[in-house]
């Protein structure tokens, strides 16, 4: 794996540098520690509407000039909001990428925040609001993440409660950026055909000049420990019911993660942490999908956690088989957790777990810009070393880690069990 180069300026921002010369392309991402975990009503969504309005431009770069000059230059870019984060990238021709460091240290300190642009996206967010609350997937998750979390900001969902979107004000967000879009609440990744050198030294000349500000506050607010099963049902439109169990889950740091990302795989599948792309393994020779799909209790499984800062949740999501009752295979579910708990996994399905998880990470880093991507995600939650030792870490979990972790975890007082039934008229 190539060799990266990690510094931090004078004005507090983190640049993690890797050459990578198999191909004449660059990938650039700017990492801003800010996401729904630093917000509180009535203010819930806000870092998702920041994130929007980057995109209408700077005095400098106009909206409609970049989208045509970085098309045009044969570039691609885009941005996310999540939990703990929001991040924008663009991947370019190695001989176009100044356009995309001179953009990025623009909107740092001088993106247009318009009246009628900041009315005008909020009405586009609303309705994006209003589109996954017709899907029945959103509303079970958001009901569930609801339940668990009663005193931690990863109550709400990233885009916000409908409410705060529609009250929010043009100064709130200008007032959001300008306290989290700071050098010093920043990390920026960049991974392609360059020198080190040359590359740091406009880096700095580009950055090194905005000032730092006071360190961004954080919300402390640790979500107690849950003191029994949440069972919860709701209803809407279609013909399909969901089960949805969430499993409260070690933040990405925690030595215990390693060992569940191993009983991930063999349970369920491996999950792919890059959240931005990559390859996928079939998840059909898992545990749970020979005991639930394959037995036709459901119709589709998916289980998953991802990399936070604090704990979060493991998620085994199920379509239910329209012939069966959520009971049905939530208790087939039961059956499979507690095999795994009460039965040492033998060392050969561990290592197969471990060969898929390994090949699931392997794709989630295949080109540059998946490369980049993890220079700088890896920042969020931990450090870049985390990612370079996640694969000698997973080799050493072993079955009594396995069946150490399940006990731990994926007890019944320890899960949010939600039910979606649908009413059978017609579509959600």
């Amino acid at each position: 794996m190539p060799e990266f180069t990690k510094t931090t300026l004078s004005n507090g921002l983190t640049v993690l540098l890797k050459e990578i010369h198999t191909a004449s392309l660059i990938s650039s991402w700017m990492w801003y520690r800010v996401g729904s975990r630093d917000e509180a009503p009535p203010l819930t969504g806000i870092s998702h509407l920041v994130e929007h309005m980057q995109f209408k431009g700077t005095p400098k770069y106009p909206a409609s000039m970049m989208d045509k000059a970085i098309s045009r230059d044969g570039g691609m870019w885009n941005a996310f909001t999540f939990l703990d984060w929001t991040t924008f990238f663009e991947t370019m021709p190695a001989d176009k990428i100044d356009l995309a460091l001179r953009l990025e240290a623009d909107r740092m300190r001088h993106s247009v925040f318009d009246e009628k642009e900041f009315a005008s996206e909020r009405t586009v967010v609303a309705s994006e609001r209003e589109g996954s609350e017709n899907e029945p997937l959103f509303q079970l998750g958001e009901t569930v993440q609801q339940a668990a979390f009663r005193v931690h900001s990863y109550h709400h969902e990233v885009i916000g409660d409908m409410a705060d979107i529609k009250s929010m004000t043009r100064d709130d967000l200008y007032r959001h950026y300008r306290t989290y879009y700071v050098p010093n609440n920043a990390v920026m990744g960049v991974a392609g055909d360059f020198k080190t050198k040359e590359m740091l030294g406009r880096i700095k000349e580009l950055f090194g000049k905005i000032p730092s500000a006071a360190t961004p506050p954080r919300l402390a607010r640790p979500e107690p420990e849950q003191r029994g099963e949440v069972r919860l049902s709701i209803e809407g439109q279609g013909e399909t019911a969901y089960l949805q169990a969430a499993y409260h889950f070690p933040a990405a740091p925690h030595p215990d993660f390693f060992a569940l990302s191993v009983l991930d795989s063999l349970l369920a599948g491996p999950s792919n942490l890059n959240m931005f792309g990559g390859g996928s393994i079939s998840n059909k020779t898992s545990r749970l999908y020979r005991a639930l799909v394959d037995k036709e209790l459901a119709v589709s499984l998916s289980g998953g956690s991802t990399t936070t800062v604090d704990p979060f949740l493991y998620y085994i999501t199920l379509t239910i088989h329209p012939k069966r009752m959520p009971d049905e295979a939530l208790a087939a579910l039961d059956v499979e957790l507690r095999r795994v708990q009460d039965e040492l996994v033998s060392k050969e399905e561990v290592a197969r777990a471990i060969k898929q998880a390994r090949a699931n990470f392997a794709y989630g880093m295949e080109n540059i810009t998946n490369q980049a991507f993890w220079l700088g995600y890896s920042e969020m939650f931990a450090d870049y070393g985390w990612f370079l030792a996640y694969l000698d870490k997973l080799a050493l979990v072993k079955p009594k880690d396995v069946q150490r972790v399940a006990q731990m975890y994926f007890r019944p007082q320890n899960r949010v069990i939600g039910t979606y039934l649908p009413s059978g008229k017609g579509e959600a």
